[in-house]
């Protein structure tokens, strides 16, 4: 109750601006598994889902500009989403409805209270036949569930003003803190954030809103529980449909990879954050928002992410007999590559993307769980006021720290890519490989 008090108390009105030439259409599907699945995102559970708290979501945002250029985006309540999901929504969505690869966006909450799917994080959790066959058989229904969404978007686009602003949200703090022998995920008060909180209006011919996408860079993580819940994202969108109804709310992940909200543990936490950020959504919206009206670009790029220099064969087999077992997974699914391809991989094909309207506002989506300095380094390099950054975007692949945080280590800089099954360390050259990518974009 109290993060919607919060939420409401900082409703007001805005004005719409005159009319931008673009079209908006929202659609919605409950992405909820109807079995008791496996939770997605902690090691340390020992058993499925118990029950929901609320639905999870698949909601799609649909954008046509004044040429009639059209692009997708759409969120999930999951923790990631996989390149194999994303390669194969994209496919479907292009050929039905014209939109190409580069103007196709999807993205992952990261909600640590969503169900496990096969394709990403899988040797994180020792699961049975009979989780491992229920699993599959969800992560089978996303992409029909995901189109419905889209194609309920799309059959919805109605001419719309577009309005650009930003709020504050403070709860997110740096978990990276420096101690005796290395790195610990803990509350660094020093440490870099991002608070920002970037906001995307659709208002129709009747001024009234349909739809508020909105960021924040921060973990999804209030909660560790047995039950199906969106966490603070969730109960922001909830709030913010509520707050302005009629209006779809999507929530995308910044670059948070290294934040934490704090403190965290109980639902009261997750819907205080919810709170905090449906009020800076709606202190946003009430503010004089810039109008956006400028022709959509739109740009697509795997880049070969280098990888540090791979084992030998002889070390991964020595790695089964490793006393840590999420290493002897890693191991054995490194020797399938091995037996497979004769060799490690060396890079990884990892996703880039820039969405820009017009000079007014770009939105930057980046593969991974990115940390924070990336949004931070993009906001310096390209300019604060008309940057969207978006993480957990197209393929949440690993952990994609900056330079600082490679060299460091801990677990962003290395010890994560474990789970995430790769062999080691991402190169020194990760930084500078993606920021020229997000130049080279920027500049098409």
């Amino acid at each position: 109750m109290r993060g919607r008090m919060v939420c409401i108390a900082v409703l007001a009105a805005v004005v719409a601006h005159a009319d931008s030439g673009y079209k908006v259409g929202v659609g919605s599907v409950v992405i909820t598994p109807e079995k008791n699945i496996w939770l997605a995102g902690y090691a340390s559970r020992k058993a499925p889902a118990e029950g929901k708290e609320h639905d999870l979501y698949a909601k799609a945002l649909a954008l046509e500009d004044p040429a009639g250029v059209r692009a997708v985006l759409v969120t999930t309540d999951l923790v990631a989403v996989s390149s194999t999901l994303a390669h194969a929504v994209a496919d479907r969505v292009q050929q039905a409805y014209n939109v190409p690869r580069e103007r196709f966006l999807i993205t992952a909450s990261h909600t640590h209270s969503g169900p496990v799917t096969n394709d990403r994080l899988y040797d994180m959790y020792g699961l049975d036949d009979a989780q491992a066959a229920l699993i599959s058989e969800y992560t089978a229904t996303l992409p029909d569930r995901i189109l419905k969404a889209v194609e309920t978007a799309i059959a919805s686009l109605e001419p719309c003003t577009l309005h650009w602003g930003h709020g504050e949200a403070g709860f997110a703090k740096n978990r990276r803190a420096f101690v005796l022998g290395g790195m610990a995920n803990a509350f660094n008060p020093i440490g870099p954030v991002d608070h920002d909180v970037p906001v995307l209006l659709a208002r129709n011919a009747d001024g009234k809103p349909k739809a508020v996408l909105f960021g924040y860079a921060c973990h999804n993580t209030t909660l560790s529980w047995q039950f199906y819940c969106g966490d603070y994202a969730g109960f922001a969108q909830t709030y913010l449909e509520q707050a302005l109804p009629g209006a779809t709310a999507l929530f995308v992940s910044g670059c948070g990879a290294d934040q934490n909200p704090l403190p965290r543990g109980t639902v009261e936490h997750a819907k205080q954050y919810g709170g905090e950020l449906c009020g800076a959504v709606l202190k946003a919206v009430g503010s004089t928002m810039k109008p956006v009206t400028g022709a959509l670009r739109a740009a697509y790029k795997e880049i070969p992410l280098a990888l540090s220099a791979p084992p030998s064969r002889e070390d991964v087999e020595k790695q089964l007999q490793d006393q840590n077992v999420y290493i002897q997974r890693r191991a054995k699914r490194l020797l399938k590559q091995f037996d497979e391809n004769g060799a490690l991989d060396t890079t990884y094909p990892y996703p880039v993307q820039v969405w820009q309207f017009g000079n007014e506002l770009q939105m930057t989506a980046l593969g991974g769980e990115v940390v924070v300095d990336y949004a931070l380094l993009i906001k310096y390099e390209l300019g604060h006021d008309n940057q969207f950054v978006i993480g957990y975007a197209n393929d949440v692949c690993a952990y994609i720290p900056s330079l600082r945080v490679l060299r460091e280590g801990g677990y962003e800089g290395a010890e994560s890519m474990i789970y995430y099954g790769f062999h080691g360390p991402w190169a020194p050259q990760v930084q500078d490989d993606i920021m020229k990518a997000v130049h080279e974009l920027t500049a098409r």
